[in-house]
């Protein structure tokens, strides 16, 4: 069993004072020494160069959300699918899947996409992408 020296973590100590005391001394020095003046300008939010219009507490369509959703869902099926199909059908030495399992993988990959297409099915039939 090995022993637990804790003296092999003092750099990482001493690292995290360093960073936290730079980050507090950074946050105190703008605060300290950054100018105060408030102008009628300044106190404005600022909304990616344009003038703020209207309330920022407006209700979205439900729309947005279903849309944002449905992007989420399909993204992170790439993420899934990626991997398997940079390593599937590799050769020699670099074959990271077995020949015997490159069957099954591929069905339930087949599978997986079938799930995806159903469920992209669905709300197209549900009218999501429908825009009023």
């Amino acid at each position: 069993m090995q022993s637990f020296d804790l003296a092999t973590y003092y750099p990482i100590f001493i690292f995290l004072v360093f960073v936290l005391g730079f980050a507090v001394t950074a946050m105190a020095m703008a605060h300290l020494v950054g100018p105060a003046r408030k102008t009628p300008v300044k106190q404005m939010p600022y909304e990616s160069g344009m003038d703020p219009v209207g309330d920022a507490r407006q209700h979205f369509d439900v729309k947005f959300y279903l849309i944002a959703i449905l992007f989420l869902v399909f993204d992170v099926e790439l993420l899934f699918l990626y991997p398997w199909a940079a390593m599937a059908y590799r050769e020699g030495n670099e074959a990271l899947l077995p020949a015997e399992l490159r069957g099954p993988v591929f069905v339930v990959v087949l599978v997986f996409l079938a799930t995806l297409a159903i469920g992209y099915v669905y709300a197209w039939r549900k009218g999501v992408f429908q825009w009023r």
